[in-house]
């Protein structure tokens, strides 16, 4: 795979870079026939505790070009969930039926493991929607491409991304490239990345939903893949563990790459005694013989790209930096 020799600094603190070109065909260019800039609102798991959240992500949106249509239960609040299951069950069928090409979580929280049986995947995949959220919807993207192999996108949310007081710009930008079919290359800059070259599946997610999904039908069963990972509020004690049940059923090894995006909001305790995330870092590599790259601009912090679940794409590294090729078609 070439590396790109001319990448552009997309980040004013220079932590990603986006390589892109006005004709690209993008990651779903198989499935999508024409791209347009409709975006289909659902809230499927928490309910969004500030509908002008929703209000001001709709302004923003607009701001990149992006035309918004909110679900009449977007807004439902039973419980702790966006509505009752039938009702959130009822959005995603609402989704997949309407006319918008983008289908996005408003927000994640918990609540569509629990849909997870009843929801129609095939109705899902041949929909042809550009599905996006992140974190509890980690399990949307993975069951539909282990239901279908379908592909669909993890990234921005309406209302952490687009609804805040404060927004990255550059999280704004690279949604919009990636939704658009422009975003060529994500280069990011690392300072932990073994020697790799390959192509293979992107999967991943949220890691603690990723691992919840294991042994049911909602896993996918990818080999020779690129497994990318996050997570919030875990202690690297608790994310060693879920590598470590990862690794002893045998999927770690089966990749050809493992990428970490950003593991935040954990506190260490007294008896740690220098026990952080590089330790879990050191044992991964002692454990599974696959390369591992940090620094992905992927997780629960503020500057996140947009990545496409289930899309064949290449990883390279070089000295401080990494690439990862989303088109193909051109590289």
């Amino acid at each position: 795979m070439k590396k790109p020799s001319n990448t552009r600094p997309g980040h004013p603190e220079g932590h990603a870079h986006e390589h892109a070109h006005d004709h690209a065909c993008g990651p779903s260019c198989a499935h999508q026939p024409a791209r347009s800039s409709g975006i289909y609102l659902i809230s499927p798991s928490s309910a969004v505790r500030d509908p002008q959240t929703v209000e001001l992500a709709r302004e923003r949106l607009a701001a990149e070009g992006f035309k918004t249509v909110v679900d009449r239960a977007a807004l439902a609040t039973h419980q702790r969930f966006a509505g009752t299951d039938k009702q959130r069950l009822a959005g995603l069928a609402r989704a997949a039926a309407q006319k918008q090409p983008i289908v996005m979580a408003t927000r994640g929280g918990y609540g569509l493991s629990r849909l997870l049986p009843h929801i129609d995947w095939k109705a899902m995949a041949d929909s042809g929607k550009r599905f996006v959220g992140m974190s509890d919807f980690t399990a949307f993207n993975l069951a539909l491409l282990a239901q279908t192999g379908a592909i669909s996108y993890t990234g921005a949310t309406a209302v952490r991304d687009f609804g805040g007081k404060r927004t990255d710009e550059l999280t704004r930008a690279l949604f919009g490239e990636i939704m658009r079919g422009e975003l060529e290359i994500l280069s990011f800059e690392t300072s932990d990345a073994d020697a790799v070259d390959a192509r293979g599946v992107l999967w991943g997610g949220n890691l603690a939903t990723l691992v919840s999904l294991l042994g049911t039908p909602y896993f996918p069963k990818v080999r020779g893949g690129i497994l990318f990972i996050e997570d919030v509020s875990e202690h690297p004690y608790r994310i060693e563990r879920m590598l470590a049940q990862l690794a002893q059923a045998g999927v770690l090894q089966k990749q050809k790459a493992i990428v970490l995006g950003t593991f935040t909001e954990y506190k260490l305790a007294e008896h740690d005694q220098g026990y952080d995330l590089p330790e879990v870092i050191k044992w991964l590599r002692r454990e599974v013989k696959v390369p591992v790259i940090t620094g992905l601009p992927y997780g629960h912090g503020n500057l996140k790209a947009t990545l496409p679940i289930g899309q064949k794409v290449g990883i390279a590294t070089e000295r401080g930096l990494a690439h990862l090729v989303i088109d193909e078609h051109h590289h």
